[in-house]
């Protein structure tokens, strides 16, 4: 599960919420614009869809590790 995080974090891992992929992806899910969404706006985000994120997350491993990917 980490190595999506770690992926999707690429050079903004001590700022996630600075990422433009992470914000675009709440962009996508959400309807938020990505310039609107800061530190609080992601950080509330992430907490409040913390279910869904762990359930993505999970399913995304099991992506990765499926023979033939």
């Amino acid at each position: 599960m980490l190595a999506f995080l770690w992926k999707a974090s690429r050079g903004y891992r001590l700022r996630p919420w600075r990422s433009p992929y992470l914000r675009w992806r709440i962009e996508t899910y959400q309807g938020v614009h990505a310039d609107e969404i800061g530190r609080t706006e992601f950080l509330r985000f992430v907490w409040a869809h913390r279910g869904e994120l762990f359930r993505f997350l999970r399913w995304a491993d099991r992506m990765r590790h499926r023979p033939g990917m």
